[in-house]
């Protein structure tokens, strides 16, 4: 992988980590079209550099995360599904992160359904700050376990999984970053463990590299994206999820018939 690459990936990363889009999803295309996807190194970068992209919800969050033990009890059991899964299934989970077609998939099946959150959850609106019980909490960590399927979107998953359990869009949509930050250093740890034998010193700069510019640009993505929320909703997001999922079936399918 070199730096230009793993600049594209890590601007990719920092960009939609937030969206209702999947991140996963966006850097899977961009390595398979880059032709690195089936290396090592991507498979790791691609994972770990989630972790820089979310350490940018710890600064920008700082005052409400950095509140009491009693929030990152909920957070760490809120967080409970998504590591009982991860460790379950962690190798099906890394098939179907080389399957191209399980993102397209997730990603056109998910726009429907952003497409109609709005209509579904128009309680959801208020701006009002709400506190969030264990069990709410828990429940949309549950939600999250559905986004371990490549293209479906942590993001979205969480958020729609809040609205559901009686939380507005702003609250659902920062609970979900919350929620992100022991996601992702679970995910990363793991990643670590199982793989730190094959990571070469060399990598470490481009790790390294990639999780530095994942994080600047997801605090630019953050804040864009909580204005753009309380403007316009999520159906925007559904649009784009359909017509990329549609474009990227369409050149797959080329590309496989010139093969």
């Amino acid at each position: 992988m070199t730096y230009l690459e793993a600049l594209i990936l890590s601007i990719i990363e920092g960009i939609t980590e937030f969206l209702p889009i999947s991140s996963t999803g966006h850097m899977i295309i961009a390595s398979t079209f880059m032709g690195i996807s089936k290396n090592a190194l991507t498979k790791n970068f691609e994972i770990i550099i989630q972790f820089g992209a979310i350490l940018s919800v710890v600064a920008l969050y700082w005052r409400k995360f950095f509140t009491s033990f009693r929030f990152y009890l909920k957070l760490a059991f809120a967080f409970l599904p998504a590591a009982i899964i991860g460790v379950l299934l962690s190798s099906y989970i890394d098939r179907l992160l080389m399957n191209i077609w399980v993102v397209i998939a997730t990603l056109f099946l998910g726009g429907i359904i952003l497409i109609f959150v709005d209509k579904w959850f128009q309680h959801a609106e208020g701006t009002e700050e709400q506190e969030i019980s264990w069990f709410q909490g828990f429940k949309i960590g549950c939600f999250q376990c559905i986004a371990m399927i490549p293209g479906v979107s942590r993001a979205a998953a969480t958020i729609i999984g809040g609205m559901v359990v009686g939380l507005n869009r702003r609250t659902a949509a920062e609970f979900s970053f919350f929620l992100a930050v022991p996601t992702m250093l679970g995910a990363t740890a793991k990643k670590l463990m199982d793989s730190y034998k094959t990571i070469q010193h060399h990598d470490i700069a481009i790790l390294l590299f990639g999780s530095f510019i994942a994080f600047i640009v997801a605090m630019f993505a953050i804040k864009a994206f909580i204005g753009f929320l309380k403007r316009h909703g999520f159906k925007w997001f559904g649009y784009y999820r359909i017509v990329i999922s549609v474009a990227l079936a369409v050149i797959v399918f080329l590309m496989k018939i010139k093969m």
